[in-house]
This record gives structure tokens, sequence and C-alpha cells, in this order.
């Protein structure tokens, strides 16, 4: 796939006109930037705070000026930010961290490409936050930022309970009826109610609950964890300890990749441990929306408990990142005598010993359940209906792991992990991902074109980033299909459209045939508004332009932000993106009930 032209603009040392900075005190020249940034924004003075930056730098916020995740542009749009919000918001106490692992320090990214990366606290008229600043060299020996990143971490009137702020009740043996209470909301009803007990109903819930915010999670399914333990048994997390909750991290004894059913056992004694309010077996069957009192009107089928209508002010969809499931329309299905299944009704390759499959797709789960059928004998093919990104589980671990690893704690790491905007992340992964190909997964990638299979480097050549965040798929993260691929006992069918079924398999336009007992169609997922449409409706989803996705400025487009409809939410993403940032989506929540946040502060564009 073809690149752009935004690697050129990285500030590089030629581009800078500068050699390799040497004999610097990283820690002198963050604090010299910091004071100038600091007495221009103590005096309001947003043409000297934007003279700080080069022509072309960031600034990228999580809450704490705009109420909302926005990245600004070049000189003109950072001075548009300050204008609107600088005063409004209260910008003050700026202050270097200088402790272990957030000090100052010089970063050498590639051969030509130098900056220096610090961190400053800073308040604001409501809370407390953290930013981090990445400075480059210029020619007079000056240090210019070309991204800045400001996250509202707490609101100071409402801070988490957490450490000192944790209950100290002592409890002689009330604690099992007050659960009871709590989780049945007998007094009350409950401020948020949170769509989905898997991973991301989970993390949302959390963050709500431990800021102050009344929560309840409904899930269908009859236990915690059921949305992952209902999978196919072959599935394993493809990412490492990256992948952690908050809260509650896994034991250090807990393996790097996590079996999908050890992980929804973890969520079920996550949600006990952390006394997340969870109704399991339950449908909400009507909602309404009062747009007078801003309310919600939901009504509740607990199954055997019966029927409840719940009055709340918010609902948080964490259903996934993707919709009901996508089967492509193919002639013919009522002539299949074998059995045809869409991969989230796909169970195990051991029922299947003996037999014929076909998988259609070709990212992680078509490989993993083509690896499942290889690994049970089954003749197998795999129908690739376009090239895929391939990267090794080697190339992602040391990816993540420039953050993610034992030495970092994982808040840091999540600050760090979302501290550069997209288009710089953009343009850095457009130099790594060829480097990589070219060198950790030649071998692979040059095998996998050898028998045929398609490949690709992402979108703007931008790797499996490009594919997650603007797609939510289109990759694999080899766990050893690549291998059985390459070895011929996965076989490859691609180049040809899919006719129609035939009694006996499939048949394609050129002309040929697959035979199938077993025909998985691995092909995704539809638009994650599905599931709210089936709950709210036509009238409530034509409001929510887009969920999921990258905005034109490079931020995740509808989740964790106001989505276009006054209490809705959604709450999409892996484990390090629901972990960071449904503290965030907890703050503007709490910050709303408060009467802290107004619709009218995020309207800044």
């Amino acid at each position: 796939m073809a690149t752009d032209s935004f690697p050129q603009r990285l500030p590089t040392l030629d581009r800078l006109g500068v050699t390799h900075p040497s004999n610097v005190s990283s820690s002198e020249v963050a604090t010299e930037w910091l004071n100038a940034f600091s007495a221009a924004i103590t005096q309001s003075d947003a043409a000297a705070a934007v003279g700080l930056f080069l022509e072309d730098g960031f600034w990228k916020d999580v809450i704490a000026l705009t109420w909302d995740f926005r990245t600004f542009e070049g000189r003109k749009d950072i001075k548009k930010l300050l204008d609107a919000r600088l005063v409004a918001t209260g910008l003050n106490e700026l202050r270097l961290l200088q402790e272990p692992l957030n000090e100052p320090v010089l970063q050498k990214v590639y051969h030509d490409l130098v900056w220096l990366r610090f961190c400053f606290g800073f308040t604001t008229k409501h809370g407390k936050g953290t930013a981090v600043v990445y400075l480059v060299p210029l020619p007079d020996s000056k240090w210019k930022a070309y991204t800045l990143l400001t996250c509202l971490d707490s609101l100071t009137n409402f801070p988490q309970k957490l450490g000192p702020l944790r209950n100290w009740e002592t409890d002689h043996g009330s604690w099992e009826e007050k659960r009871r209470q709590e989780t049945e909301f007998s007094n009350n009803d409950p401020t948020m109610i949170v769509i989905g007990a898997g991973h991301s109903g989970l993390e949302t819930a959390a963050g709500l609950k431990y800021i102050g915010v009344p929560t309840l999670v409904i899930d269908k399914k009859p236990r915690v964890g059921d949305s992952w333990r209902d999978r196919y048994k072959a599935l394993c997390l493809h990412t490492t300890i990256y992948s952690q909750t908050p809260y509650l991290k896994f034991p250090p004894t807990w393996p790097v990749y996590t079996p999908a059913a050890k992980l929804a056992d973890w969520l079920e004694a996550y949600a006990s441990f952390l006394e997340l309010d969870v109704w399991t077996a339950s449908t909400i069957t009507k909602t309404s929306w009062d747009d007078s009192t801003k309310t919600w009107s939901v009504e509740v089928n607990r199954g055997g408990k019966g029927t409840r209508v719940l009055t709340v002010k918010h609902l948080v969809f964490a259903t996934g990142s993707g919709g009901r499931p996508k089967v492509p329309e193919i002639p013919g299905k009522a002539s299949f005598k074998g059995t045809a299944v869409h991969s989230s009704d796909f169970k195990s390759a051991a029922d299947h010993i003996g037999k014929k499959a076909i998988v259609v797709g070709c990212c992680n789960s078509a490989h993993d359940i083509a690896q499942d059928f290889c690994s049970h004998g089954v003749d197998d093919t795999m129908y690739q209906r376009s090239s895929t990104f391939v990267t090794s589980q080697e190339s992602v671990a040391t990816m993540l792991g420039v953050v993610y690893n034992d030495d970092l704690p994982t808040e840091l790491a999540d600050t760090y992990n979302t501290s550069l905007p997209w288009a710089v992340v953009r343009r850095l992964q457009q130099r790594m991902v060829p480097m990589v190909a070219e060198t950790t997964d030649k071998a692979i990638l040059d095998g996998l074109a050898q028998v045929g299979f398609k490949t690709n480097l992402g979108i703007h050549g931008a790797g499996l980033l490009s594919l997650y965040l603007e797609r939510g798929g289109g990759y694999y993260v080899d766990t050893g299909a690549s291998k059985s691929i390459i070895d011929g006992d996965i076989k490859i069918k691609n180049g040809s459209a899919i006719e129609s079924f035939t009694e006996n398999g499939l048949r394609f336009s050129d002309g040929t045939e697959l035979q199938a007992d077993m025909i998985v169609f691995a092909t995704g997922y539809g638009d994650p508004r599905d599931s709210m449409r089936e709950v709210c409706g036509d009238e409530v989803a034509s409001k929510i332009t887009r969920v999921w996705g990258l905005d034109e400025e490079g931020q995740t487009a509808g989740v964790w932000r106001y989505c276009g409809h006054d209490g809705l939410w959604f709450a999409n993403g892996d484990f390090a993106l629901l972990r960071f940032h449904s503290l965030h989506l907890a703050v503007q929540i709490k910050a709303i009930e408060e009467g802290i946040l107004n619709k009218a502060d995020i309207a800044i564009r």
C-alpha cells in the first residue's frame, strides 16, 4: 500500500537544521521552557505561549481545557484554543515533575529524530491534571514544543474514592445485606446504566462507582464474563499484559497472553471484588428519553425476577467495537448440506474432526479458527477476500514494551501511550512498519507471499494501529497460523469472488469449487450503533453520526465523549484504552451531574 508524505513532516534533525544535541541538561531545558510557558499562561498571553511551539506543532487535550478529546495542529489553531478556553479554564500552577520515570529525558527515536520529553502537573478551576511535552532543538540552541498533551486526571471536589479516601467503616455483619440492597437498587434508581458486562462495561462502571456516580450494569448473558467465555475455545488475547484492568491488576504470575476463558473468570471476580452492581440475565425491553428533564425511562426484563422501570440520567453502551455479526449475502445457501455459521457462533474444531472446513476471512479470528481446525486434523482452507496486515507477536510485544513493561507503572504508561497525537503516531509508524516488515517479520511475510497469501502495510502504511483505530480490524497478530499457511497445512484461496453456495461447499467466479462440511464466516461485525438502535430506536440513533474510527483531528469518534445525544455515551475499545479513558468518561459524567460541565463548553471548532 502506498504511503503519503507525512513521514517528511516529522521534525528531523535535517529539517530543523541541527545536529544531535550533546551535553544537554534535560532538566534545565525543560525548566527553561516551562518557566516561559507558565509566565505566558499566567499572563493570559496566548501569542507568547503559541510562540513556544513549532509552526506545525500540536496541542492534544483530553477534557482539561475543552471537556472533549481534541487535537489542535499549528500555531493558528492552538491560539484559537487558548483564546477561547485559557481564561475560562483557569489553567494554573504548572509544576515540573521530576520523580523517577517521569523526569525530563532526551530520547533518540530514530537516528535523525530526537526529542526531549518531560511532564508537568497543573490545576484548572475544577481539577488537576498531567501534561506531557515533547521539545525539539533549534539552531539557536533554543527548544520548542512539537507536541503538548494536557489531560485532566481528577475533579478537585470529587476525587476518586481510593487509598486514604476509601471506605473506613467497620462492618460487623451488615455487609452482605448492604451489598444486596445496593445491587438491587432497592431504595433508589441508579444515575447511570451501563449496557454490557464485558471488560468495557466493567471498567467503565468501576470508574463511575469510585467517583461517586451510582451505576448499574446490565447484561443479557447469565454470568459476568460470558461475552468472552462463550466465544470459540481457542481464543487467546494476541496482546501482552498491556491488557490490564484498572484498580485491580493481574498478579505477577499471570500469563503474558491470556486465554479467553481465564479472562472471563477474572472479569467475574473483578466485578465481585470491586463491588460493581450488575444484573445478569437481564434485557432492556423499552427506553424513552425526556428532553425536558434530561432523563431516560428504562424498562428492564430481569427474567425470573420480573420487570423494573428505572429513571436514569445516562446510558452507556459498552457492547463492543462492532455491532451485529456481518455475514455476506451469498446465493444458494438453502442448498448447502453442511453447516454455515458466523465466527461468533463457532465453538471448537474438536466437533468437526475428519471433516472439511472453509474459513471465510483472514484476520485475527479467522486465523485462530483456521489454526484450531488445523490442530485437530481438519482439512481446512482459508478464503482471503482482500489483503491483510500481518505482524508477529514478537513485533507487537516490542512495540508495546516501549511503555508497557515491568519498570513503568501502568498509569504512567497509559499517559505516555496517549501523549502523542495520531498524526505524529502515524508518521512514526510509517517509518517503523516497513522496517519491521523488512527485518523481524521478513521471514513470515516472504513465506506467506510464496504461497499466495496477500499482505499489506496497513492504512497509509501505518500498520496495526491505523487499522485498529480507523477500522477496528483488518490485521492478524501471528500466533502460529502463518507457519501452518506457509507449510501448506492451512490452504489459501483468493483472487476470485464467491459466486454461490453449492450442495457441498462454495463455488467461485473463476469456476472452481471448494468442498466443505463446515463454513465459518469470520467476516467481522457491523456498526457499533446497531445495539444502541435496537434499544433506543431510530430517532435517537439518527442523532449519532459516528462511533469508532478517527475524526478529522485523529481522535476516536463518538467514544468516551459527547456523541450527539444528551445522556448517551459509548465505551468501546481494548483493555488499555478503556482502562485510561473510562476515568475520563466518568469525570465528564460527574461534572455534568455536579453542574460543572455544560454542553456549551465543548463547542470549540
